[in-house]
């Protein structure tokens, strides 16, 4: 079996590279091909010797997931459905914005964590993603959008590891696919515009501040540890106080003077005044100075989760009692709804994940069916 390019960071390339009797500024060159050119075929790579070239058809590949549809939002929102094998879907999501483009990359094809108001959490766990997995999901969308949208500079600006999974529970392949994302010879992001999400796993928090320190967002979404036990099932074995005294020692470390707090808005549940009042005291209990923002999150309906979105109204007014305390709140815009696109949306609704080998086999078919047309 060939190994696959898109698993390797730069070291990992040049020890590759190496075994083939090759020097490391060959791996470097046929690093920036991979990443920074999206060439799939090695014959592609000009300024690479032939011997070299004759070597790696014989001993690697570049693939990314294989895309099984692509949705385009009325806002612009582009949702990808990717086939990682045995029944197994992950969705990737681009959001064009006038001053970025981000991208929404999954880590686990599924998620073990379960919070009550996400979607893709009562799908359950498959598995963990390989770093050529998760690096492939912007290997395809980079390339993907600069042919779609005719220009030949970066159109991704962000990452977001916000996709479906919990990224610190997949932590080496993570790592090695953030060191590719930053590699000034892959896609030169900054640690600023890379952001790894997480409902608060704090051992990892911790390793990731000392291994590859990015912009850190925690999934809050509650005011007390009783609450949270019952939103996010994982405060039972990383309480609040923990939490928070994680992300004050990440702060260390981080490319940003401050953490991200997402908050997701349930009606009548974490939406109230007192609970406002209980995130002040929480934020102003680590330090006086402002070290964190919020991000209210709308919540995205369905109907496992017997939840409620937040009336508009009082969302409002909580962003002004937090922002009345010194706090920087903003609330997020909703996009790529219409697709099933947006936060906590991931997967599509319960019902049709669970027979998401289904929805793979039946996509198969059509394209070995047409395969099959094209060669009569």
């Amino acid at each position: 079996m060939t190994a696959n390019l898109l698993e390797y960071d730069l070291d990992g390339l040049a020890a590759f590279c190496e075994r083939l009797g090759e020097k490391r500024f060959r791996a470097t060159q046929l690093f920036r091909w991979i990443h920074q050119k999206g060439a799939a075929q090695f014959d592609d790579m000009s300024d690479l010797a032939k011997s070299l070239r004759e070597k790696l058809k014989t001993t690697a590949h570049i693939q990314a997931p294989t895309v099984l549809s692509q949705h385009i939002s009325s806002d612009g929102t582009i949702k990808w459905l990717f086939d990682v094998g045995g029944g197994n879907a992950i969705e990737t999501v681009f959001i064009p914005e006038d001053d970025r483009g981000t991208l929404c990359v999954s880590s686990q094809a599924g998620c073990a964590v379960g919070c009550r108001f996400c979607s893709t959490g009562h799908q359950g766990f498959s598995r963990n993603l390989t770093a050529g997995e998760i690096v492939g999901q912007l290997w395809f969308a980079e390339h993907f959008l600069r042919k779609h949208l005719g220009v030949s500079e970066r159109v991704i600006s962000n990452v977001v590891m916000m996709g479906m999974g919990e990224p610190l529970q997949n932590y080496q392949p993570l790592v090695q696919s953030l060191r590719v994302m930053l590699d000034d010879h892959g896609y030169g992001l900054s640690r600023r515009r890379v952001t790894v999400s997480t409902s608060g796993v704090v051992p990892m928090i911790d390793r990731l501040g000392q291994d590859c320190p990015v912009a850190l967002a925690v999934s809050l979404h509650a005011s007390n540890d009783a609450l949270r036990d019952n939103l996010v099932p994982l405060n039972r074995k990383y309480p609040l106080a923990e939490l928070l005294q994680a992300c004050q020692r990440y702060l260390e470390f981080a490319p940003r003077d401050f953490i991200t707090f997402e908050y997701c808005m349930l009606d009548g549940v974490n939406d109230t005044p007192a609970h406002a009042e209980e995130l002040v005291r929480l934020v102003k209990a680590q330090s006086a100075k402002a070290w964190c923002k919020f991000n209210l999150i709308p919540f995205n309906p369905f109907p496992a989760s017997g939840l409620k979105r937040s009336n508009h109204a009082v969302v409002q007014a909580f962003a002004k009692m937090l922002t009345d305390a010194g706090i920087v709140t903003t609330v997020r815009k909703t996009r790529g709804d219409d697709i099933d696109a947006a936060c906590g949306q991931l997967a599509g609704d319960v019902q049709d994940r669970t027979s998401v080998d289904k929805r793979i086999a039946k996509q198969r078919t059509i394209m070995l069916t047409q395969e099959k047309l094209n060669h009569e």
